[in-house]
């Protein structure tokens, strides 16, 4: 018989209508889990909820919010809705994200590129500082942040995606650290290369603002069909479930980690610096210099 690992959790999703996140929502979903599904397509989210309440042997609740992250009102409206609905809160998903303006740095759009760090970067960290009060009421809270390419390296013409991605894993490893003693787990996820609009969105740039390697990389990935969005779901599951307790301020490869077998390493996690960002000295590198 599948045991539902959320069965009764309350967890909120952003970016909930496309991608990942429908991924997302549909894996706990059929979990157990009570959602709050956020976009900005009033319509996507009316059709996932539809879908999602055609099962008749459910009794989970499904709720939906329209907003867009780039305004900063957008997190007190869905935590309205979300105290309306349920009386607390288990678990919030920070999935939505923009990819923003693509080349150098001195071409983008300004404006943009601040659009992009308010969505991919600000609101999450918003929303988490809303959800955290919340969760402290109850004794216990799961936060899972979508993290993305750039963020473990350079990316080259996507400044502001990376940036901000990489602030994402930053934060979460500073939370995770400050609400340790509220049993309030918050990990980041790496979901791998997906083929979602983000990648669409690269391949109908100019190849001279993308980067001949990012644009070569891109089309291989197309035609190669890309990472699996289930797997990074599953992940998400994981991580919002009680299997997961003990482990947090992490980043997480969905694709390459085996997180399936951190239940039998709580220890080792908790006590290094694995799957944390980290500076690199020479030592490290095999040189003679340096310390």
């Amino acid at each position: 018989m599948f045991v539902k690992v959320l069965r009764g959790k309350n967890i909120i999703i952003t970016g909930a209508s496309r991608g990942l996140g429908v991924h997302i929502a549909r894996a706990m979903w059929d979990n157990g889990a009570n959602l709050l599904l956020v976009a900005r397509s009033a319509d996507a989210l009316m059709g996932l909820k539809e879908d999602f309440e055609s099962d008749p042997a459910t009794d989970q609740e499904i709720h939906i919010t329209v907003a867009d992250l780039a305004f900063p009102t957008a997190t007190d409206l869905i935590l309205k809705e979300a105290r309306s609905v349920w009386g607390g809160l288990d678990g919030l998903v920070n999935n939505a994200g923009i990819l923003g303006p693509i080349g150098p740095i001195w071409k983008n759009e300004w404006n943009v590129w601040e659009e992009t760090i308010r969505v991919n970067l600000l609101a999450p960290v918003s929303l988490c500082r809303a959800c955290i009060g919340w969760m402290k009421e109850t004794g216990q809270g799961k936060i899972i942040n979508l993290s993305g390419g750039g963020a473990t390296g350079p990316r080259p013409n996507f400044s502001a995606y990376a940036v901000a991605k990489t602030g994402v894993v930053r934060f979460t490893e500073i939370l995770a650290e400050e609400v340790r003693d509220f049993n309030i787990q918050v990990n980041s996820i790496a979901p791998g290369a997906l083929n979602t609009d983000l990648l669409e969105a690269v391949l109908r740039e100019d190849p001279a603002d993308v980067g001949k390697n990012e644009y070569d990389s891109a089309l291989k990935q197309k035609e190669g069909g890309g990472a699996s969005p289930v797997r990074a779901a599953q992940l998400c599951v994981f991580l919002a479930s009680p299997a997961s307790d003990g482990i947090t301020g992490k980043l997480i490869s969905a694709i390459w980690d085996p997180w399936e077998e951190f239940p039998g390493h709580i220890q080792d996690l908790a006590e290094g610096d694995i799957y944390t960002l980290r500076r690199i000295v020479p030592k490290e590198r095999g040189k003679g210099w340096g310390n």
